[in-house]
């Protein structure tokens, strides 16, 4: 295993430019625009800064798989970075890293340095990077390769290597391989299904990805599932979508249906009837379904980056570390949570947001939660959050959750969450305008049960004329609420079910183009929908919700169980 005293260059190469040390973690999907390189996150403390051309310093990435995405596209379009350089482990940039030098030959350096070099760094104005070392103003850093453990391929393993299973699938070991180095694994691990997050169009290197490999062979070895995608795929043209969007997004799905992928289109796979079990291996991409399969399925898997999620697809093989292991499923912090009394389903979303800011970069077991019983879609719009804020894989819930018993390390750190915490997070997410146009749910996509309690809610009421409201869904959950009659509820209050894309990849004019202010239910839309969206996004109640859409409007205000 690498020292972690030990400067390591991940991935090699020369760069130069001025230092930017983000003080927190960063997603770039959802966080920085591929177009130009500033980071779009609203939350975030540099928010607006410039990364491009920039060595950029953050402790660890955060949120989404589809950062990998962001970043091939910006070292395709010439924005990159000029260096990424983290403290901690990290996989997602570096993916979008690998792949952008592997199949494109675009060089962007990625290093890793000891805490007490990285903060020498950060203090830096300027820094040039070698194979050899980091020159920081006045500080050289020499760097070395990470040692990591002697990789025990097996035969298979070699002959994919070798090519003997074709372009694709030598091309996807060879990609494995690299990031199996850089994750200090052992051995390569099979797993028995996959879920695709790059089919989401971010930009056109996903496409560029996707149709490079389809043309080298690429077909998937074990049963894959497609996350949601950028477009209702059969009625983007009938929703005026325009062609210069709409036909690439559609390309891009196409193309991983080509190489055998389901066409499921959604961001929830676990929803699905052939959801994984406990201690399944599995290969999943999509930062909300990897958290919901490790910490609620007790199934198993990394966070995969986008691009990575192909190449295990397409092998069968993923590296073997992290949450495949049991030692890295321990929780290194352990969050007393003061439950307040009466918690209802917006509680979740809260607090899986605030849970991913108390521990940014590990596992986390959440106590004083026993009692509440949350139903699988406060698990899901807790794991959604969580994801959003925090880098780690998987969280616990001691009485809930699977694995909870006994999670906790002996060295786990501990800390709080108060019902002041709880209360100053719910006015940090609900403030906003109280004039509302836009209701969004679906984020992770919306349960057969969520469409009935939102039906349920609105009670046949008519929506307010300046209104708009849609909820994204998967296509069974879709069929079936067409199904109980819960569709044709909705459709009388003016609300309107879309299949295939989620609310962080739907774009005008889908998203009416008038709207101004939007209420969620979803802690994971509430944080990216301002950026993505140009709008303020507002965390609200399901009954809120209803609330804005017949009236055009709701006051923030804490929910009964806060006030």
């Amino acid at each position: 295993m690498s020292d972690p005293c030990t400067a390591l260059c991940i991935l090699g190469g020369s760069a130069e430019g001025p230092i930017l040390a983000l003080s927190e973690g960063l997603s770039f999907w959802g966080g920085v625009d591929p177009a130009t390189g500033r980071i779009i996150d609203v939350h975030h403390p540099q928010h607006g800064a410039d990364l491009s051309g920039a060595v950029v310093l953050m402790p660890t990435s955060r949120g989404s798989c589809s950062g990998s995405g962001v970043v091939l596209a910006l070292a395709l379009a010439g924005r990159a970075p000029a260096a990424l350089v983290f403290s901690d482990a990290e996989d997602v940039a570096t993916l979008g890293a690998v792949v952008a030098a592997e199949m494109f030959g675009r060089s962007l350096p990625v290093l890793r340095l000891p805490p007490a070099q990285y903060a020498v760094v950060s203090a830096k104005a300027f820094a040039r990077i070698t194979e050899q070392e980091i020159v920081a103003d006045d500080v050289t850093i020499p760097l070395y390769p990470p040692r990591g453990m002697t990789l025990d391929l097996s035969p298979q393993d070699r002959a994919m290597l070798a090519g003997e299973a074709g372009e694709a699938a030598r091309q996807a070991m060879r990609i494995l391989v690299a990031m199996a180095h850089q994750g200090a694994a052992e051995a390569l691990t099979d797993v028995t299904r996959a879920h695709i997050d790059g089919c989401i169009y971010a930009g056109p290197a996903n496409l560029v990805f996707a149709e490079a490999m389809e043309a080298l062979g690429a077909r998937v070895v074990v049963p894959t599932t497609t996350n949601a995608i950028s477009v209702d795929r059969e009625n983007w043209q009938r929703q005026g979508v325009p062609a210069g969007f709409g036909e690439p997004a559609a390309r891009l799905a196409d193309a991983y249906v080509r190489m055998g992928c389901r066409p499921t289109f959604t961001c929830a796979p676990y929803l699905l009837d052939d959801a994984p079990e406990a201690g399944d291996a599995i290969g999943w991409s999509e930062s909300n379904a990897v958290i919901f399969a490790n910490s609620v399925l007790g199934a198993r898997t990394a966070k995969h980056p986008d691009f990575l999620d192909l190449c295990i697809a397409v092998t069968g093989r993923a590296p073997l570390t992290g949450p495949y292991l049991d030692a890295e499923r321990r929780a290194r912090r352990v969050i007393d949570v003061d439950l307040p009394e009466g918690a209802d389903a917006a509680f979740w979303p809260l607090l899986g947001y605030l849970a991913g800011q108390a521990s940014p970069d590990r596992i986390p077991l959440l106590r004083g939660l026993a009692k509440a019983g949350p139903s699988r879609d406060d698990l899901k719009a807790l794991c959604a959050a969580f994801g959003t804020t925090s880098a780690a894989p998987m969280l616990h819930v001691d009485g809930i959750t699977p694995e909870a018993a006994g999670a906790a390390a002996p060295d786990a750190s501990r800390t709080s969450l108060t019902r002041a915490d709880l209360a100053m997070g719910w006015r940090h997410l609900n403030g906003g305008p109280e004039e509302v146009d836009l209701v969004a749910l679906g984020s992770p996509h919306a349960s057969l049960e969520e469409c009935r309690a939102f039906a349920a809610a609105l009670a046949g009421r008519r929506r307010h004329a300046s209104m708009a409201a849609i909820v994204t869904a998967g296509r069974e959950v879709i069929a079936a609420a067409e199904a109980d009659g819960t569709l044709a509820r909705l459709r009388v209050s003016g609300v309107e079910m879309i299949p295939d894309l989620c609310w962080c990849s739907i774009s005008r004019p889908v998203f009416p183009a008038g709207a101004k202010t939007v209420v969620t239910t979803s802690g994971k839309y509430a944080h990216y929908g301002p950026g993505l969206s140009g709008c303020a996004v507002r965390l609200a109640t399901l009954d809120d919700c209803a609330e804005a859409l017949v009236t055009g409007r709701v006051p923030a205000r804490l929910p009964e169980w806060l006030s």
